[in-house]
């Protein structure tokens, strides 16, 4: 009777989801190959520059056990991947947006490093969460949409759709002009044409601060129930494909933007080095702090790299892994990375086409 009740005891514990999930080593993947550039000349050379990333599992209470002593295995708790109201099931959805986002912020940074200038037009709020429940959640409103209007006012930034918001009051009804996002089950996402998603406003829950937006001021007295980001469209001197294929987050920022730089440079920036990079990327180039830098540095090991260049906030997460013969450089910038590049014998990065 005893064996039956441990039996099944374990059979409850395979089965039984915790809201916890487990960060372990993935991958370093050499980025070049992923790219492709067209409408402008590039660099043949071979350099390797290494993104990498991180598998994060969901765990039953099972699985949480039988982990519990592995090496190289960080516990998140849910509540830490996503905001708060916001389900799990967008989880997906939101690291391929990011990814996205990390894609296009690499692209405006490369070419700027390299002397372009790089026109941005601001083109509507893209949605980054929905709460659930929520008016937005009711209406269909889903991670990478992109809001261009309200009641056919246009909408180019999230704060000017705050400013269009705020004033409402709750139970009014609000037509909102929408860019509807597909996500591929891969991560590609593509945006159709605008169009018209109906709902009503809720009473804004407590605890909401303000938009954070100039001249929007006081609290809203209604709501949605999304978080937004400000979307943009910039006209590049080439076009770039990068292939993240099931990659999701935007930890790959700066691995991507170094290798743009280098094949577009005449000189290999890494001076024919092995490297590897994790940071998020800004399109100024600024260098951000990501999660899952020490399963990171185990992966940057087993791929053979001996350098590794990391956000100044995650040097402490990095040496952690106490990986033997890894070099690991914190840096806040792309400016400060090309520097540190060069004093390891890399070329200053010099574009092949010239700038216009």
């Amino acid at each position: 009777m005893a064996l039956v009740v441990v039996l099944c005891a374990v059979l409850g514990l395979r089965a039984w989801n915790i809201s916890e999930y487990a960060l372990t080593p993935g991958n370093a993947t050499y980025v070049a190959p992923l790219v492709r550039i067209q409408g402008l000349a590039t660099n043949p050379h071979t350099d390797k520059i290494m993104l990498t990333d991180v598998y994060l599992t969901s765990l039953s209470a099972w699985q949480r056990l039988t982990m519990e002593f592995q090496s190289h295995v960080e516990f998140v708790p849910a509540g830490d991947l996503v905001e708060p109201g916001v389900p799990g099931d967008e989880l997906l959805p939101q690291g391929f947006l990011e990814m996205n986002d990390s894609k296009q912020a690499a692209e405006v940074a490369a070419f700027s490093a390299l002397g372009w200038k790089v026109p941005a037009t601001p083109t509507g709020a893209v949605v980054t969460g929905v709460v659930a429940p929520s008016p937005a959640r009711k209406a269909g409103l889903a991670v990478a949409d992109e809001i261009v209007a309200v009641n056919g006012t246009p909408v180019d930034s999230r704060c000017s759709l705050f400013a269009l918001l705020h004033p409402l009051g709750p139970d009014t009804s609000v037509s909102l002009g929408v860019k509807r996002a597909h996500v591929s089950p891969t991560g590609v996402i593509t945006w159709g044409r605008s169009t018209t998603i109906a709902l009503s406003t809720g009473s804004a829950p407590s605890g909401i601060g303000a938009s954070g937006c100039a001249g929007v001021k006081g609290v809203n007295r209604s709501w949605i129930g999304v978080s937004l980001e400000d979307g943009f469209s910039y006209r590049l001197p080439a076009t770039v494909s990068i292939n993240t294929s099931n990659i999701g987050g935007p930890s790959a920022g700066l691995a991507m933007t170094l290798t743009l730089i280098d094949e577009l440079s005449r000189g290999s920036i890494t001076g024919h080095r092995t490297i590897a990079a994790t940071g998020t990327i800004s399109p100024n180039g600024a260098v951000g702090a990501v999660g899952g830098v020490a399963e990171k540095a185990v992966a940057v090991v087993n791929a053979g790299a001996k350098v590794f260049f990391v956000p100044e906030a995650n040097v402490a997460d990095a040496k952690s892994a106490q990986e033997p013969g890894l070099r690991i450089i914190g840096v806040a910038s792309l400016r400060q990375v090309l520097r540190d590049l060069r004093n390891m014998g890399g070329a200053a990065p010099v574009a092949i086409a010239k700038p216009r």
